[in-house]
């Protein structure tokens, strides 16, 4: 046989290398918003990275496709039979275009000892009216009519109202139905019971709204991905059921309130399957997690209160164009991926979150831990807080107890094994703030991401953490110029610097970064 005929054989013989489309939403950036961080790129360095961001794109491009889900296998979420039975329960609708004006009621118990907060910190009345009425900010088409405060002497009456206050209200609800058209009444509590929003109902003749529903019905118009359709389609769950049990409870079957057994039904089946579609995704998480541990790559998961300005910092960290930051509630609900560059060259990946909020059951973040899952599980967490709210302390305090309790969760109930990733506290929002003095001895950092200031010791601290944190060390080391070494290097570490060699110009000094797994691995192929 030719020797022509032979190589044409073994060509044909070799397998061809797929085509990898790249999305231009994940293009790779590097950093770029810190200036004097970015070193000067050798031949080496460029060629390695090359191949690196193809990696990098091709993970996130997986990642993208299993957060999309199969459209095909979602087609249960649109059931009108369920519709009815959440709106009935909720007071919610998928039509969220239509024209809403809305009374606030901030209800608050006026002795401070007899007040049943979670934090020890305590939030004044008029935070708390102010956070209402961003909630119905968020939704389009929805206005404020009125908003006031409420002084209550508990919050759990079946009334929640005494005679007198009812009766004023009933006055500013006539006189406000004459001003304009009111369509719909917001009790700004956590959730109210189902005897509660009955009786209001009754007595306003308007639909009832509390906390809980009316977040989610922000997540619902939120929600675009397959993954996040799905999880505030399971956050809804707990609400119906609790309203269903205190219905029985009230003893108001006859009335038609209760659940019929066909509702029941239609519950448990959407439940059953939603626990297996979030199974589902909560198996490709894992994957994805075990592929960028399989690659060394170091996650910063970003945390925080909503509206505190987590995609903000990252676009600030990342330079991602494709990152567009809004001033709303709950903006994010998918727990998304971004690379990025440290001073040291080395790239991270930062996760961006849902945000939290207080004043509202546990259970409605615990439907997310699915992809939550991905910043208990993170090397470092970055707690981005607000300094310009008048409630950052409260909101500090309620976002550390929601990850702690996340944490128990993901862990099982297992107290050892839920142990959280080092935490670096960010205050955000500081050029908004000029009174606020900033000790040099505070940990937290002070920064503004819209405005790019106090980036680089926040990046120097990030990268400190995530060498402790993932067994990382700088190292100096002595390799030929232009050898193998110098190649494996650039691929496997990452490279700080490289220097040229004083005392033998055929050699060159490059500073590094490197676990001691990649160290030990190098040393047994090139030391003897």
């Amino acid at each position: 046989m030719s020797s022509l005929r032979l190589f044409g054989r073994l060509a044909r013989s070799l397998p061809l290398r797929p085509v990898v489309r790249i999305p231009e939403r994940w293009k790779y950036t590097q950093h770029q918003g810190v200036k004097g961080i970015r070193n000067r790129k050798s031949f080496f360095e460029a060629q390695m990275q090359a191949g690196q961001r193809s990696e990098d794109n091709e993970d996130l491009e997986q990642e993208e496709r299993a957060s999309s889900g199969n459209q095909a296998d979602m087609r249960f979420l649109d059931d009108r039979a369920y519709d009815e039975v959440a709106g009935g329960a909720m007071r919610i609708s998928r039509d969220i275009a239509s024209s809403q004006q809305v009374l606030i009621l901030q209800p608050y118990v006026k002795w401070v000892a007899k007040r049943q907060s979670s934090t020890p910190i305590d939030v004044r009345p008029e935070d708390q009216l102010e956070e209402a009425s961003a909630l119905i900010h968020s939704l389009p088409n929805w206005q404020v009519a009125r908003a006031l405060k409420v002084p209550l002497e508990s919050l759990e009456k079946k009334t929640l109202f005494g005679s007198g206050k009812l009766v004023e209200l009933k006055e500013l609800v006539a006189e406000l139905r004459q001003e304009r058209q009111l369509t719909c009444l917001f009790v700004s509590k956590g959730t109210l019971s189902f005897a509660q929003k009955r009786f209001l109902e009754a007595e306003f003749r308007l639909p009832v709204m509390d906390r809980y529903s009316v977040v989610i019905q922000i997540l619902r118009l939120h929600a675009t991905s397959a993954e996040a359709k799905l999880q505030v389609a399971m956050a809804e769950l707990p609400y119906i059921w609790a309203q269903a049990k205190d219905a029985n409870v009230t003893q108001t079957r006859r009335q038609g309130y209760a659940l019929t057994d066909l509702q029941k039904e239609i519950l448990r089946t959407r439940e059953r399957k939603l626990r297996a579609e979030l199974d589902r995704v909560r198996r490709q998480r894992q994957l994805l997690r075990q592929k960028r541990k399989q690659q060394n790559y170091p996650i910063v998961a970003v945390v925080g209160y909503t509206n505190a300005g987590k995609t903000s910092l990252i676009k600030a960290l990342t330079v991602e164009d494709a990152l567009q930051p809004r001033n709303q509630l709950f903006a994010t609900l998918d727990v998304t991926a971004h690379a990025g560059c440290l001073p040291c060259n080395l790239q991270v990946i930062y996760m961006d979150t849902v945000g939290f909020m207080s004043d509202l059951p546990t259970g409605l973040f615990e439907c997310f831990v699915a992809t939550l899952e991905d910043a208990m599980l993170a090397d470092v967490i970055v707690h981005v807080q607000d300094l310009s709210h008048p409630c950052h302390a409260a909101q500090r305090y309620h976002v550390e107890a929601t990850l702690r309790s996340l944490a128990f969760n993901v862990a099982n109930g297992d107290s050892t094994a839920s142990q959280l990733p080092p935490i670096i506290n960010v205050y955000n929002k500081c050029d908004l703030v000029f009174s606020k003095a900033q000790s040099s001895s505070d940990p937290v950092h002070h920064i503004s991401a819209r405005a790019q200031t106090g980036l680089e010791p926040l990046l120097d601290d990030i990268e400190q953490q995530i060498l402790n944190a993932t067994g990382r060390r700088k190292l100096q080391m002595r390799v030929p110029s232009g050898g193998p070494e110098m190649a494996w290097l650039y691929k496997n570490a990452a490279v700080v610097e490289t220097i040229a060699d004083e005392e033998n110009p055929e050699r060159l000094m490059m500073h590094v970064v490197i676990s001691q797994p990649t160290l030990d691995k190098f040393k047994r192929q090139f030391c003897r």
